[in-house]
């Protein structure tokens, strides 16, 4: 049997991969870099996260349709150029502010006093919202055409360790970035690390197109790997002929399915994204250590070496359930997000340690949590290829995305301006014994900690147990 799904898996791992690494520059240089460059609050950082986020969800309800409509292979190839070329642009933010505004170079930036300060903030604030809604246009179509690649090449039973194999691209994306944005930030300026991190996105562009084909039309794939592929499929060229009919946005939402799957994203999304935007900035905050320390580096680092090395078990323990205790793919799958669902409450310990032990007991705390994200993220998505088909399932990944977007908004968005307002209020802002920014933060690690158990149990409300859906 050859075994070229995994090298499509691969292909997908380095795309998630860089699909965060794009997304992690801004955070690694904002409160470094950017902030002081074009005098933003966290209110503005907020914003242009926050922004991204909802119009990430916007876009993620039609780019999973668009992948459906398009094809795998056109539609991630449009997706990857379109996000990368969304990166690179975030380069040219500070000269069209300098030309805009009127002054001479990025010393005259840094150096503005009076209203002129309000202008240079809004209107960069302006430059990086466009930037990052031609990043969100094209990200959008990352998950959708990942499940959608995993569903076309993996059984049911190994689609949560594909899917947690190259989600991993995630967490190793954010352990790559601590480890290079910061120092080519340093040493070649902070736009330098958005093209060059950005430029990788089009190599991986040019691979795509030579290895990529649907299994049943590529040539490295045999009859023995294409037989185990379609194990689930009683009738391989039946079931193909009954993908080809789409599913519409008004079938999907009539789904108890959709909802759940939806739910569960939203619940739970803001949390990943919120560690990944404003994790450097809290060690700047809290602990005074930038992103370009070497400490600073040490800690991001280390924090998503924890979520790299400990999420891909949380795919393979529904493949235990399954193969070992005889389940079934969807029950096993829903166990084991019941127990990723509890360590997100480590969270409520993040501040109190961080007081007593430092930042060290922080990184490693976020990072059990982001390991039981990532793990959490693998089955959640996993769930939409055991109960819909496979013409189906990038639209309803796209809805689900979209319903994870809006939970992002809402979380990034909240965050900067609850922090903006704790940091005025001073000590006049309590909250379980912190106050100020402090308090602000241990506000948000609390919705944090129980966010999964929410998602979950309204999850399992909804599909009790395996119910697939039929496109009619």
């Amino acid at each position: 049997m050859t075994n070229w799904r995994w090298v499509m898996c691969a292909m997908l791992f380095f795309a998630t991969t860089v699909n965060y690494m794009d997304r992690q520059v801004l955070s690694l240089t904002f409160k470094e870099f950017i902030q002081p460059e074009f005098h933003w609050t966290d209110s503005d950082y907020g914003t242009i996260t926050g922004v991204f986020s909802i119009a990430y969800a916007i876009f993620c309800l039609f780019a999973g349709k668009f992948i459906d409509w398009m094809g795998t292979k056109k539609g991630y190839l449009w997706a990857i150029i379109i996000w990368s070329l969304g990166a690179v642009m975030h380069a040219g933010c500070g000269w069209v502010t300098e030309h805009i505004v009127g002054v001479a170079d990025k010393a005259a930036l840094l150096e503005a006093t009076g209203t002129i300060v309000s202008t240079i903030s809004m209107v960069s604030v302006w430059l990086f919202l466009a930037c990052r809604l031609i990043l969100g246009l094209g990200e959008a179509g990352n998950f959708p055409a990942a499940i959608k690649v995993t569903a076309e090449y993996f059984p049911k039973k190994d689609r949560a360790f594909a899917t947690a194999l190259f989600n991993a691209g995630a967490s190793v994306g954010a352990l790559a970035a601590p480890a290079t944005i910061p120092l080519l930030a340093k040493s070649l300026g902070w736009e330098w690390a958005f093209i060059i991190i950005g430029a990788l996105g089009f190599i991986w562009a040019g691979i795509w197109i030579f290895v990529y084909d649907k299994p049943t039309e590529s040539k490295r794939v045999n009859e023995a790997e294409l037989e185990y592929i379609h194990q689930d499929e009683a009738d391989a060229p039946t079931e193909a002929a009954k993908e080809e009919k789409q599913m519409s946005f008004g079938e999907a939402f009539k789904h108890r399915q959709t909802w759940s799957f939806a739910f569960g994203k939203f619940m739970t999304d803001g949390v990943w994204w919120f560690f990944l935007f404003w994790a450097p900035a809290y060690f700047q905050d809290q602990f005074g250590i930038k992103a370009s320390d070497p400490q600073g580096i040490a800690l991001i680092f280390t924090l998503y070496a924890i979520v790299t090395v400990v999420s891909l078990f949380g795919g393979y323990l529904p493949k235990i359930f399954v193969e070992k205790k005889g389940m079934e793919p969807y029950a096993g799958r829903m166990r084991a997000m019941l127990i990723f669902a509890f360590f997100p409450i480590f969270a409520l310990f993040a501040q109190p340690l961080g007081g007593v032990y430092g930042p060290w007991a922080v990184a490693i705390i976020i990072g059990i949590v982001g390991a039981a994200h990532q793990s959490w993220s693998a089955n959640i998505f996993s769930t939409t290829g055991d109960m819909f088909p496979k013409s189906a399932v990038a639209t309803i990944t796209g809805i689900g995305a979209m319903a994870g977007g809006v939970g992002s908004f809402l979380i990034n968005k909240g965050s900067g301006m609850l922090f903006d307002h704790a940091a005025e209020m001073g000590e006049a802002f309590q909250f379980m014994g912190f106050s100020g920014k402090p308090a602000g933060y241990m506000i948000i690690f609390c919705i944090c900690a129980v966010a999964y158990l929410i998602g979950w149990t309204v999850m399992k409300s909804l599909v009790p147990k395996y119910s697939p859906v039929v496109v009619k």
